[in-house]
């Protein structure tokens, strides 16, 4: 068995602490573990830079969503390491109505100093909500 490099430990703090702040909506926090030029894209190309404005993008798709993670899986990649999740989604819809069980996957590119430089999102909310 090959041990887990500690960057590769420590990247995945790093990407579990974000995700713990946005999903608190601690803007603050998340943004602090950010490097300068962090991107993120979501599903549909759309791509933002600050967590506000990614807040501002999903309200009217969803009342709130949180993720129950299946793993992480790190690896050291040329910039840093890449720290991917995988999971599903669960929350409420705009109108109330509970959802759970969608499928995500998100990748992060994180740098050697330990700032979040970018983020991969794919799920499968848009065809669980198109088939409601």
């Amino acid at each position: 068995m090959t041990a887990i490099p500690p960057a590769a430990t420590e990247a995945t703090a790093r990407v579990r602490a974000y995700l713990a702040a946005m999903e608190a909506r601690d803007l603050a926090a998340a943004a602090a573990l950010l490097a300068p030029g962090f991107a993120m894209v979501f599903p549909g190309g759309n791509r933002f830079t600050d967590p506000a404005d990614l807040v501002a993008w999903a309200k009217p798709r969803y009342r709130f969503v949180r993720k129950r993670y299946g793993r992480f899986d790190a690896a050291p990649a040329a910039e840093g390491a890449a720290v991917t999740c995988f999971g599903t989604l669960e929350g409420e819809w705009p109108d109330g109505t509970p959802f759970a069980g969608i499928r995500f996957c998100d990748w992060f590119l994180v740098g050697p100093d330990g700032r979040l430089i970018r983020q991969e999102v794919w799920n499968d909310m848009a065809e669980v909500k198109q088939a409601r």
